[in-house]
């Protein structure tokens, strides 16, 4: 029972399971590798960190309240227009925006069974209904979410590509799933792992917001661009949902030093195609790799691997978790996401790609 004699949080906020990040250390462990929380090992471009320096000159000022540099570079880079980007602290927040904005009590979000766990607690903050569809082999199914979608539905959350699978939706079932809902059923497209993406039959969304009313596109700068700290997101939304959200949006919700090193790091083109590049090599290898030492490895086109641990208890995701864990690798536990014999490997720099290969082969001996 909740006390009376002191202020209580609105109907649904204590139902919410709290989001609950990668654990960071290994206590006793001379070395560590974090490979839990998708960060580049290459980093962020040095143009980037140049910019962040420089910044600090400026401490004493308020941030430009609408982002126009970082507006401007991300409108240069993408071929868009500024007037339909909003840039926000991480993409989380826009998140969180939208659905403060398009969700009201009783109103539904549909979300998938291994969606980003942010969809839920950003529609059950708002008052609103998570609806959980299924998912076919780990990836988004489209039938199950065309048969979820009902009259109180408001937002359908899709992650293309999806974390924490790394799997992604050819876009021509993306295109086939924003047809066939309703005109005031907003589609939310989270691409942050689109730079990654090398198919033919992928597009992160640009094409499909341009050209209609009820589609959004949120982007991240905390996974190829490397600067997780300063929470850099972006959305490219149709004007209509640019000024509603703008409404809601804190007034300096994105500081100086974020606008300046996103602006230099996404001009940055080298600097990011070798980052995919390394991606590519050591994604490919470490797929190979630990698909031989016998552990399933679900498809991935991101800086991350999905990997299933066999039903042998001694085997066991948690198993694997403490032993690479004593030996200073730190992956990503996904039970949260439905996956409670799986664990969640970044792709890391080549000392860390190597070693954990080879401690999960002594582990699996």
């Amino acid at each position: 029972m909740i006390s009376l004699d002191r202020p209580v949080p609105k109907p649904g906020v204590l139902d919410i399971a709290a989001y609950v990040p990668g654990k960071e250390s290994a206590p006793g462990v001379a070395k560590v590798y974090k490979l839990s929380a998708n960060e580049t090992p290459l980093g962020p471009s040095p143009h980037a960190i140049e910019a962040y320096q420089a910044a600090a000159q400026r401490l004493s000022l308020y941030p430009d309240g609408h982002a126009k540099a970082l507006k401007e570079a991300i409108a240069e880079t993408q071929g868009l227009n500024p007037a339909n980007i909003m840039c926000g602290n991480g993409s989380d927040e826009l998140l969180g925006l939208l659905a403060q904005t398009y969700l009201a009590p009783g109103d539904e979000a549909i979300i998938t069974e291994h969606g980003f766990l942010v969809y839920k607690i950003q529609t059950l903050a708002a008052g609103a209904v998570p609806i959980t569809v299924k998912e076919k082999d780990e990836r988004v199914d489209v039938d199950a979410i065309l048969a979820a979608v009902g009259p109180r539905t408001k937002i359908v959350f899709i992650a293309n590509p999806a974390n924490p699978t790394g799997t992604y939706l050819p876009f021509e079932e993306v295109r086939r799933l924003h047809a066939d809902l309703p005109k005031n059923v907003l589609l939310v497209l989270d691409a942050a792992y689109a730079e990654y993406v090398r198919r033919n039959d992928y597009e992160a969304g640009v094409e499909l917001v341009s050209s209609n009313q009820n589609a959004v596109m949120t982007r991240t700068f905390s996974k190829i661009h490397g600067l997780p700290a300063l929470r850099i997101g972006w959305m490219y939304a149709p004007a209509h949902v640019i000024d509603a959200v703008d409404r809601v949006r804190g007034p300096f919700n994105l500081n100086s030093a974020a606008i300046a090193a996103g602006a230099a790091a996404i001009r940055d083109r080298a600097h990011v195609e070798m980052s995919v590049a390394f991606n590519e090599k050591w994604l490919r290898w470490l797929d190979a790799e630990l698909t031989a030492l016998g552990l399933r490895v679900t498809p991935s086109v991101t800086n991350f691997l999905l990997l299933h641990f066999p039903d042998d208890p001694e085997k066991s995701a948690e198993k694997a978790d403490a032993y690479l864990t004593s030996k200073g690798y730190i992956l990503r536990r996904v039970g949260a996401y439905g996956f409670p014999n799986a664990l969640r490997l970044t792709i890391g720099p080549e000392e860390a790609n190597r070693g954990v290969v080879a401690a999960l082969s002594d582990f699996l001996k």
